[in-house]
């Protein structure tokens, strides 16, 4: 079995009736959103998805576009990709800036409605002259064309993390600007040779973020863990579809 994967879990399950908060990641909420079915077999049976493997390569653009920020941040100084672009702000300097990027702790907000500890870990915030917050999040891919816009049905994931982001960080009582931005990183394939080095063409994506749609979300969330009836897949969900297909030849 691979390293990356237990087949199920005994710990951080959902337990009905139980008054004790559930920690519920932004990654979770999206789980359920794409799919009922695998996020109650997940978050309350143990069982999750196959995981896909780490992304070697995007984790050590992210490493290092959150140490060139950072330069900025001790300097107090806009980044040239801000001047750029004209994004009058600068990297924000907060106490607990390491806490929020941290993967498994972040933003947390205990939404008393669920009892879930709802949390998520941001990439960057910037700050306005206004001392708007404004949620970053750095991305990395390869394509031919370039990347200007948020277009393709898929990125709906992207958008969601940005909501959820904003909405954890106004219940930390901080003001959020509506506007937020994905450092979007295309690794440039067209160059005539490799040399050791692969170079990047960046671009800055603003998205207009919505988060009316979260408290609702919760709310069916943990409707849902709380049935003991596992709830029927999604139509789209490959994964669903797959054992179904297994189980009819099995």
């Amino acid at each position: 079995m691979s390293k990356y994967y237990n087949s199920r879990r005994s710990r951080n399950l959902f337990v009905p009736g139980s008054e004790q908060m559930f920690k519920l990641s932004r990654s979770k909420i999206d789980l359920f959103l794409n799919c009922p079915r695998c996020f109650y077999l997940d978050r309350r049976l143990g069982v999750g998805r196959p995981p896909g493997f780490p992304f070697a390569l995007n984790s050590a653009v992210d490493a290092l576009l959150k140490k060139e920020f950072d330069i900025h941040r001790a300097q107090k100084t806009a980044h040239p990709l801000m001047k750029s672009y004209g994004v009058d702000a600068v990297p924000f300097v907060h106490e607990n800036m390491d806490k929020w990027r941290e993967n498994f702790v972040g933003v947390q907000y205990l939404h008393e409605p669920t009892n879930f500890l709802v949390f998520g870990a941001v990439d960057d915030l910037w700050q306005l002259p206004s001392k708007e917050l404004v949620v970053v999040d750095y991305k990395a891919t390869s394509k031919n064309e370039k990347i200007e816009k948020l277009d393709k049905g898929w990125q709906i994931g992207y958008k969601r993390q940005m909501e959820v982001y904003q909405w954890l960080l106004r219940k930390n009582n901080h003001k959020v600007s509506d506007t937020g931005y994905f450092v979007y990183c295309n690794g440039i394939t067209d160059k005539k040779a490799f040399d050791g080095k692969l170079e990047f063409d960046i671009t800055l994506i603003p998205y207009e973020g919505d988060d009316k749609w979260i408290e609702e979300t919760l709310i069916k969330t943990r409707e849902c863990l709380e049935q003991d009836k596992i709830p029927n897949a999604h139509w789209s969900c490959d994964y669903c579809a797959y054992r179904k297909a297994v189980g009819e030849v099995s």
